[in-house]
């Protein structure tokens, strides 16, 4: 099996470029087997490759992921060559990178990625493109490291109006929720930047720069820009999002992982392979956080070509929790968060977690099962 992380960014922007242009053609909501139907149980379609070994996998993979701290276990488990070693020769391993949700879930309607990690929000607006036939959340991977920076003079939510927020992008997960959370406090936003709080979506790295030059009063961002915020740009917490979710405990999905329905019927095989490399990468975080702070240095590096600060990245792993669990109970007040602001058309999630092939290796492990919606 190869992988081709760090391949050189240009063919990877170029093919998922040209799958998008089909993507245009077509229409991402329709067309394709994907859509014809429900699924089928993956629980019943392993395979014996699943009994044989990873040497009888064949097949292509490929992969999407953020250079973000929050997809810490996608980027240790691509620089430690753990989903390579968990698929074996036979299995072609691809990897892109992406800046935003949406750009991720465009690919994969467009069948340019397989699998992906990705927020809850562009998970949730894909399954319900698709009227829940698309995507499948198989598995968690991070929680928490979702704060509202801002100016230190900014110390309460009344002193937000007329102010201007950045947020990653519009109708991500973060991005939502700093408008629910303005509209809970009685301050209005509209889609287009006007309202009561102007939210600006934007890259991240603009934002930092906007931030520190005085052009933004503050940013709704995930580690970690914002320890970088913090610590680069002089900002203070005004938000901490684990405190918007009391009935799980503070706990809340920040990243999780998608899989195109139609590729999780074809090759359950392969996408059970994937799990196993990404239950490999949560232990090896959990075993040694600082080797795993240098795997996500390096990965990042080479994607972007900027090596982030290691302070920022040690500071950012103790806002985070690495886990399996998808957290559903977050997903569903996600949604209902993204519908209250009027970014999202009332959805019903029920089927979106498909999370038998991930416990089946839990109980092999002697690990407890996890609950979907």
């Amino acid at each position: 099996m190869t992988s081709t992380t760090p391949a050189p960014r240009h063919r990877r922007t170029a093919a998922i470029a040209a799958a998008v242009v089909t993507l245009v053609a077509v229409g991402c909501g329709s067309g394709g087997d994907e859509s014809s139907g429900a699924p089928s149980s993956t629980a019943a379609a392993a395979t014996e490759g699943d009994a044989t070994g990873t040497e009888s996998l064949e097949g292509t993979l490929n992969l999407g992921f953020f250079p973000n701290v929050t997809h810490a276990p996608a980027l240790v488990g691509v620089e430690e060559g753990l989903y390579v070693a968990a698929h074996g020769d036979g299995v072609e391993l691809n990897t892109f990178p992406f800046n935003a949700g949406t750009e991720a879930t465009e690919a994969l309607f467009a069948e340019a990625i397989d699998i992906s990690f990705i927020g809850p929000n562009p998970a949730i607006n894909a399954f319900a493109q698709s009227d829940g036939t698309a995507i499948r959340i198989i598995s968690g991977s991070t929680s928490g490291g979702a704060y509202l920076v801002v100016k230190p003079e900014i110390t309460s939510v009344e002193q937000l109006e007329g102010r201007t927020i950045a947020t990653p992008s519009l109708g991500n997960t973060q991005d939502v929720a700093l408008r629910a959370w303005l509209q809970e406090n009685g301050l209005e936003t509209t889609p287009d930047g006007g309202g009561d709080v102007s939210i600006l979506p934007q890259s991240n790295a603009t934002t930092l720069e906007a931030f520190i030059g005085g052009a933004i009063d503050g940013a709704c961002v995930p580690e970690p820009w914002a320890t970088r915020l913090i610590l680069e740009g002089g900002g203070t917490v005004l938000v901490d999002e684990r405190d918007r979710w009391p009935d799980t405990d503070g706990e809340y999905v920040t990243t999780h992982v998608i899989v195109r329905t139609a590729y999780l019927e074809e090759h359950p095989d392969i996408v059970k392979a994937f799990l196993d490399g990404l239950l490999a990468s949560l232990d090896a975080i959990a075993a040694d956080p600082a080797a795993a702070q240098a795997d996500v240095i390096t990965q990042i590096e080479a994607i972007t070509d900027q090596a982030p600060n290691a302070e920022v990245i040690e500071a950012s792993f103790d806002n985070l929790t690495f886990t399996a669990d998808p957290i559903a109970g977050s997903l569903q007040g996600s949604a209902d968060d993204a519908i209250a602001v009027g970014l999202l058309e009332p959805v019903e999630l029920d089927g979106i977690h498909d999370l038998a092939l991930l416990n089946e290796l839990l109980v092999e492990r002697g690990d407890p099962e996890l609950e979907g919606l």
